[in-house]
């Protein structure tokens, strides 16, 4: 590979432009719910994205681990033309120590060091999975317990819908076990019920900040007494284009078994993802839930979970009491002794429900119970196998596709997609691409009655080398919500990962008339 320089610089300016353009369409006579309350505001136009950044969290410090980047943009929707780059960079790692010295006061705030040089507004090395054409994934591997995180940028015809996957297999250890994510896009607010500060967890939230300005983040902490004194996780600051893991059991003074963490970024933006290593049933990333609201989806719980737990937070200064429904093969159900869930304000709730799905794949539907309703955010732990062959994965809840989702290192064994359409019937358009080595695509249509979850095995392409990535996209009906489960045997143990997917924000509402996204073309 050649030696690249990315400019975070530009990239950040460009990304800012991109946000303009979003909420344009709010401010132009918009109400709240989409219309234009008569106020004579054009209507607007769905145009593709010309940019999109993404960050992962560094992987593992495990001497017995190997990581899987693939990287993937789905073909169409684009906003014209031919060109395009997408590639991932080296974060820089940071510490509390090295923040204390490098303070930006003492540095006249040029986030650079005394000689300019520490923290440079380019960050450059071998770019990780750089794509080459939409349609066919890019793959990377590395065996590394040093793995940095990293940064990247796609734009042009490479930017709408531009996914990247992280997978790392650890075979032994505490840290055992098939940790997947995919990587995120900065922003300034998540939610991570079903975190934990208990002595047989080490939860670390990886903090990365992709832009060329300090960033300064706040760690709150909520138990099932609300809120947790920890002061050290206030102001964190997050240097320029760097990276920190912070372990949550350090903010608080005693272990809680179910937590919610906050993390509220005061300026800047990062991405953030919890790595949580339980001692005893092995690891895996929590990616952070839907934003708060006042129903949730949480899709893809599989067939032979041997254990489910919930964990809810009411984010408002109500109490949401919450009915619980399984939506599975046959339709919804009420899972005996769990009918319901009161979760009071600015507190954690968390219910066992045991081997919930019972042999029958499903999906955990959370809506509100009386005619109040109070916004909250919810997780469920997956538990797979007995004794010393258990295994752990999570299930954040997960926004609905609108237009199109994409996950990406998908394989020849191992593969499934889940598909809930909680509130009316939908169909959807399944679309596994070619292989990173090469193949054909697959597609088929499928329909989901209401009520439903469909668990079913992505089609196959023909002569797929490699991982292939798998597009839904959703042709009619209600709303669908997603995930897959990536799965695969070591020593007798089946490791898991789920990763939900919500729609890829490939397309965004421009006012006709008043807005062009040519104005994010550099020139």
């Amino acid at each position: 590979m050649n030696r690249t320089t990315l400019s975070l610089l530009a990239a950040a300016t460009a990304l800012a432009a991109l946000t303009g353009v979003a909420s344009v369409t709010a401010d132009s006579g918009s109400d709240a719910d989409g219309s234009t309350g008569g106020k004579g505001a054009p209507a607007a136009t769905r145009m593709p994205v010309e940019r999109s950044g993404l960050v992962c969290p560094a992987p593992t410090t495990s001497e017995l681990a190997e990581t899987t980047y693939t990287a993937f943009t789905p073909k169409g929707k684009t906003a014209g033309g031919t060109k395009g780059t997408a590639g991932l960079l080296p974060a820089h790692a940071t510490s509390d120590a090295e923040d204390s010295a490098k303070d930006d006061d003492d540095k006249g705030g040029d986030g650079k060091g005394g000689d300019g040089a520490a923290r440079p507004d380019v960050l450059t090395g071998d770019p990780v999975v750089p794509l080459k054409a939409p349609g066919t994934p890019a793959t990377d591997t590395t065996s590394r317990s040093d793995a940095p995180a990293l940064i990247g940028l796609a734009d042009g015809v490479l930017a709408p819908g531009w996914t990247v996957q992280q997978t790392t297999t650890i075979s032994a250890g505490d840290g055992r076990g098939l940790l997947g994510t995919s990587c995120v896009a900065p922003g300034t607010d998540f939610w991570f019920p079903a975190a934990s500060t208990a002595g047989d967890r080490q939860d670390y939230v990886h903090l990365t900040n992709p832009d060329s300005s300090q960033a300064v983040v706040d760690l709150e902490l909520y138990g099932e007494d609300g809120r947790l004194e920890a002061p050290s996780g206030e102001s964190i600051n997050i240097p320029p284009h760097s990276t920190k893991p912070v372990l949550l059991s350090t903010l608080v003074s005693k272990p809680t078994i179910n937590v919610t963490l906050h993390a509220a970024v005061r300026s800047g933006r990062v991405g953030a993802s919890v790595q949580a290593v339980d001692s005893n049933i092995g690891s895996d990333w929590l990616a952070a839930a839907a934003p708060p609201a006042t129903s949730a989806v949480l899709p893809g719980i599989p067939k032979d979970a041997t254990s489910v737990r919930l964990v809810a937070y009411a984010t408002g200064s109500g109490d949401a009491d919450l009915k619980i429904r399984l939506s599975g093969p046959s339709g919804p159900l009420t899972p005996a002794g769990h009918e319901s869930l009161t979760v009071k304000s600015r507190m954690t709730s968390a219910v066992d429900l045991g081997d919930l799905t019972k042999g029958e794949p499903g999906s955990l539907t959370l809506t509100p119970q009386g005619k109040s309703a109070a916004p909250f955010v919810a997780a469920l732990r997956i538990t797979r196998g007995e004794g010393d062959k258990q295994e752990t994965a999570f299930i954040p809840a997960t926004a609905p596709i609108e237009d199109r989702g994409t996950v990406a290192d998908n394989r020849a064994k191992g593969s499934t997609l889940s598909l809930t359409a909680p509130e009316a019937a939908a169909t959807v358009r399944v679309t596994s691409s070619a292989g990173a080595g090469g193949g054909t695509p697959a597609s088929q249509e499928i329909t989901v009655k209401a009520g439903t979850t469909q668990a079913l095995t992505p089609p196959r392409p023909s002569g797929a080398k490699g991982p292939y990535a798998v597009t839904v996209e959703r042709l009619s009906g209600g709303p669908v919500h997603a995930s897959r489960l990536l799965e695969e045997e070591s020593d007798g143990v089946r490791m898991f990962t789920v990763q939900g997917l919500p729609d890829d924000r490939g397309l965004v509402s421009v006012p006709r008339g008043r807005q062009d996204l040519s104005m994010l073309n550099d020139d």
